[in-house]
């Protein structure tokens, strides 16, 4: 499973992901890949995925299938995460 937030950094929605990242790794000890939409792999993603807000949290099995997207500005809370990243 890979679980990862694509985000556009120096926005208002940037720190929401910096606290989840942050919190998740605190209470968890995981890690949450953050890809930024203004490099070539992270707007590869959103056109893949079809993400046009950010923040925006993609779960996908290993074939890559859409496992569940959370999007529209609706981070996951850290026990969805968890679930997600154990799998």
């Amino acid at each position: 499973m890979r679980v990862f937030c694509l985000f556009r950094p120096n926005t208002d929605t940037e720190r929401s992901v910096i606290e989840l990242t942050a919190e998740l790794k605190r209470r968890y000890h995981q890690e949450l890949e953050c890809i930024s939409v203004d490099t070539k792999q992270g707007a590869d993603l959103a056109e893949v995925y079809d993400i046009l807000q950010y923040p925006a949290v993609i779960a996908t099995d290993s074939n890559g299938v859409v496992q569940k997207t959370w999007s529209d500005g609706n981070l996951p809370l850290l026990n969805e995460l968890q679930y997600y990243l154990n799998q």
